[in-house]
């Protein structure tokens, strides 16, 4: 009888986190913005944390994406240990495997859509050449292909938050966070820009983990988390590899 071959051992999660709790010290004592949140999330995964203004999300968002340590718990995002990595390492964590999206775009506004997208791979020491073919790239990949040259100032919200998507994929990175990414944006133009990140996850194989109010961005994540008062409830898989797995 023949040998059974073992299939390839399943991929681990590109960012974990265990019991991550971060505490901030305040004249009237401390305060408890993230309590023991733990989540995993894979490749080609599009994860929603929900939760009211003032619930931890954009704390949540910066301990995960290594912006900030965590007090207590353990972060690993692509084989980094956020809370015992030397800064070098984080600001190469930051550089080539973390993307930001930002709600209010955050582009610099004296650059061109080009020149902002280009502002990571400058950072990178990428070579000119290949810098300009990648901008190319992916200017035409957010449709925004004719307007390299304008600046902020010229382009609507919602070719900003483009802008924005392509700069925070430009070097690459295989997880990206993006902070109430349609908040700004009519809803017409925040149909567009899910479109695009959903595309972006369950096309490419990015990691994505999104906080929203955005109820249609929600009905296509593969999981939606809430976010109350520091603390992160478990949420239920909603489509994709991930709801068959569970």
């Amino acid at each position: 009888m023949a040998e059974e071959q073992a299939g390839p051992a399943p991929e681990g999660p590109l960012l974990a986190a265990d019991g991550v709790s971060r505490v901030f010290e305040t004249a009237a004592g401390p305060v408890v913005a993230l309590a023991e949140a733990t989540l995993e999330v894979h490749r080609g995964e599009l994860v929603v944390i929900k939760g009211r203004s003032g619930s931890g999300k954009t704390t949540l968002l910066n301990v995960l994406s290594g912006l900030d340590r965590p007090t207590s718990g353990r972060v690993v995002v692509d084989g980094v240990e956020v809370g015992t990595a030397d800064e070098a390492a984080l600001v190469a964590l930051r550089q080539r495997s973390v993307g930001f999206v930002f709600q209010s775009f955050g582009l610099i506004p004296v650059l061109s859509a080009a020149e902002n997208v280009e502002v990571p791979l400058r950072l990178l020491a990428t070579p000119p050449a290949e810098r300009d073919a990648r901008v190319a790239e992916l200017l035409e990949r957010v449709g925004l292909a004719a307007h390299a040259r304008q600046r902020p100032t010229e382009l609507s919200g919602g070719q900003q938050q483009r802008v924005g998507i392509a700069r925070a994929l430009a070097a690459d990175p295989p997880l990206l966070f993006a902070d109430e990414p349609t908040g700004q944006l009519d809803s017409m133009t925040g149909r567009q820009i899910m479109d695009l990140l959903v595309e972006l996850v369950h096309g490419s194989g990015v990691a994505a983990v999104v906080t929203t109010h955005d109820p249609l961005l929600m009905a296509r994540a593969d999981r939606v988390l809430e976010l109350h008062d520091g603390r992160l409830g478990a949420g239920a898989p909603r489509r994709g590899r991930h709801a068959a797995e569970g």
